[in-house]
């Protein structure tokens, strides 16, 4: 709402959804006093979120577009809305949230994927509020995934997607940036810094985000990007048809079986195969950590440690 003076009187105008304007007189002509009359008004119309969906709406206007990995909250959203979305936080029990675990699990979906699910659950209540009566118990963490690509098979995989252009360029900022594919699809121009030789992940450099770091860029990169740019005719780096990219999915099944790669070898696997041709070319564990955008250095040595040519070598050699 916005003030408004109408025949000598201020007014609280708006503009509804199917585009009518609605004015409300405030019954005075005094700025401040309509000011004050407002904010009244304003606090009296606005409804305090109750079941989870409208805590959903809520925290989506008030994060917009400010929320890492879009695409992921919408998918775990859709799963999420017919169980909770009509419930009040008090009524999100242990026993709820652990049955919502056992009946996606029977549904083929990983336990990873519901970790997130209900982790976004708990995003959208503490969001509404910090001390929430939600009782909310994620599975146990899966065990790290290990598959990556040989550099033979990463380079394959790469010819394979040149008829594919939108595929293509994401395959190389995956590999050569390390990042996650939602921080690839949700990249845009701003972010890579031709004359600095860096892309920056996240979105907003001030804030932390999982995941999201900022790394060099190669000559041979930059000069593709280059190319790129300049046909572009969206903000964002990988676009297909004038518009972004919400999923590399299905083209990247079927670009990986053309390069005779498993079927089960999905977008995710250019990092682990980043991070593990750093470590098998001797890079620390610190440096991994860092290109990566993990929280601790610890993370990154329980997943890839074993890949480094001096693992156990000490060990083994104190052995008779």
């Amino acid at each position: 709402m916005r003030l408004v003076m109408f025949r000598g009187r201020w007014h609280a105008y708006e503009r509804t959804p199917d585009g009518r304007s609605k004015r409300l007189s405030l019954g005075t002509s005094d700025r401040q006093a309509a000011e004050r009359a407002l904010r009244d008004l304003e606090a009296s119309l606005r409804r305090t979120a109750t079941t989870v969906s409208e805590m959903y709406a809520d925290y989506l206007a008030d994060k917009g577009s400010s929320i890492a990995g879009q695409e992921t909250l919408r998918f775990a959203w859709k799963r999420l809305e017919p169980v909770f979305g009509h419930l009040r936080p008090d009524q999100i029990t242990r026993s709820l949230t652990r049955d919502y675990a056992s009946r996606e699990t029977r549904r083929g979906v990983g336990s990873a994927s519901i970790r997130r699910d209900l982790g976004v659950l708990g995003a959208i209540v503490r969001h509404n509020n910090k001390q929430s009566p939600a009782v909310i118990e994620l599975p146990p963490s899966p065990p790290p995934k290990t598959a990556y690509l040989t550099r033979d098979e990463y380079r394959a995989l790469r010819e394979a997607a040149r008829k594919t252009p939108h595929l293509h360029v994401f395959i190389w900022l995956a590999y050569r940036t390390g990042g996650r594919a939602s921080a690839i699809l949700e990249l845009t121009w701003d972010r890579v810094d031709f004359e600095r030789g860096q892309i920056r992940l996240a979105p907003d450099e001030r804030r932390r985000m999982k995941g999201r770091a900022t790394v060099p860029m190669r000559d041979d990169l930059a000069e593709i990007l280059h190319e790129i740019r300049k046909g572009a005719l969206t903000d964002f780096v990988v676009e297909y048809g004038g518009k972004p990219v919400r999923s590399v999915k299905r083209a990247f099944k079927a670009t990986a079986a053309r390069a005779g790669l498993p079927s089960s070898t999905s977008p995710h696997v250019l990092r682990h195969s980043a991070a593990v041709h750093m470590v098998e070319s001797g890079v620390s564990m610190a440096e991994v950590a860092q290109y990566l955008g993990h929280s601790s250095e610890t993370v990154t040595y329980r997943v890839y440690a074993r890949f480094s040519p001096d693992h156990l070598r000490k060990a083994a050699g104190a052995l008779e």
